[in-house]
């Protein structure tokens, strides 16, 4: 079913790119791309006891409310949709309209979308009362290969609301764990400072003067640790010419993400970083090209510097890949058709080692 799914959703994605422009109102995007994506889920657009278009949600004393789909499962409304154009935005101003409706119904999910970007709602948080953030968005601009396998929990064969919720509510958990780690990462709390003081400095009192010395040591040592972690999971450039078999420890995985946010580095990612580490090999050592995912990209940097790309690495797409080059502050994509094509770039990569290296000196 995943990878059935991953097929219709790369033919969408080459739609989606070929007439959103043309898409300016917001039945043409739910005749062109959202009817498409729900027949993609299984469910039969043209049958009014499984896809009702216009559904009424009486809000209050507002009587004749409608919202653009509601899904019914098993006979019951379980999903609601909310399409605007594709020619706009997003606005949360477009989620407090179905917020309202939200209530009203017993669905559990709520779609908020343009044809182009859906955004997954639930009531995590409250139950019967939609939560003011989606735990989930999809975008058809650069589908992630995670995406199907998520998607297919809404199909019609799959659907099962308490396995949803219950996903919804890790993720959401997940981004706020995550959010909160990002915080002590950059800026350690007094609370964080005090625990790690009390295992380094056994007996010690906290003073102004130990949180001082300690915090900005907690910093580097955090960063360290990552990009340690990091390098461990990658074989060295060297290796990329000779492979050599790497023994991962029982337990773990050659996967350098947290699943929980939505970043996934993809082996085809660490092939693509290994070849320009291998590039730069004959130039610097290797150690100083540092791969950094995140879920627009996967960057490859010099010395783990987010202002020194190496190059950039636009895999997501389920259908075309491009590898970014840079000169100055300008990024050229170039289109490659198998990660042996990055070698092509090679005079690209080996001039911007020296421009960056020529800039440090300079500087």
């Amino acid at each position: 079913m995943v990878m059935d799914l991953a097929t219709k959703l790369i033919e969408l994605e080459k739609r989606t790119a070929q007439h959103r422009e043309l898409l300016l109102t917001e039945e043409a995007a739910k005749t062109a791309l959202v009817m498409p994506f729900l027949q993609a889920l299984g469910y039969d657009v043209f049958n009014p006891a499984e896809v009702i278009p216009e559904f009424t949600a009486d809000v209050g004393i507002k009587k004749g409310e409608k919202v653009d789909y509601a899904l019914c499962i098993d006979g019951k409304v379980s999903l609601l949709l909310e399409c605007k154009p594709s020619s706009v935005d997003l606005d949360p101003k477009h989620a407090s309209q179905l917020y309202r409706y939200f209530s009203t119904t017993p669905a559990r999910i709520a779609v908020l979308t343009n044809g182009v970007t859906y955004q997954f709602y639930s009531d995590i948080e409250q139950p019967n009362v939609m939560d003011a953030k989606p735990f989930f968005i999809f975008s058809m601009d650069g589908i992630r290969r995670s995406d199907p396998a998520t998607l297919e929990r809404f199909a019609k064969s799959q659907f099962d609301i308490d396995a949803i919720v219950a996903e919804a509510g890790r993720l959401k958990l997940a981004s706020l764990m995550r959010i909160e780690v990002e915080k002590e990462f950059a800026a350690p709390s007094d609370e964080f400072v005090r625990l790690m003081a009390a295992r380094v400095l056994p007996g010690s009192r906290f003073t102004a003067a130990v949180k001082e010395q300690l915090q900005p040591v907690i910093v580097a040592s955090i960063g360290s640790l990552i990009r340690d972690r990091v390098n461990d999971r990658l074989t060295s450039a060297l290796n990329v010419a000779n492979p050599a078999s790497e023994v991962i420890p029982e337990g773990e995985t050659d996967d350098m993400s947290d699943a929980g946010d939505g970043i996934i580095t993809t082996e085809d990612e660490i092939a693509g970083f290994r070849i320009v580490q291998a590039i730069a090999a004959r130039h610097i050592d290797p150690q100083r090209a540092i791969i950094r995912d995140s879920k627009s990209y996967c960057a490859i940097l010099l010395d783990d510097n987010n202002r020194k790309p190496l190059a950039r690495l636009h895999f997501n797409s389920l259908t075309t890949r491009y590898v970014g080059t840079f000169s100055g502050k300008a990024e050229t994509r170039h289109r490659v058709s198998a990660l042996t094509d990055i070698y092509k770039l090679e005079a690209a990569i080996v001039e911007r080692i020296r421009e960056l290296d020529e800039g440090a000196s300079s500087a």
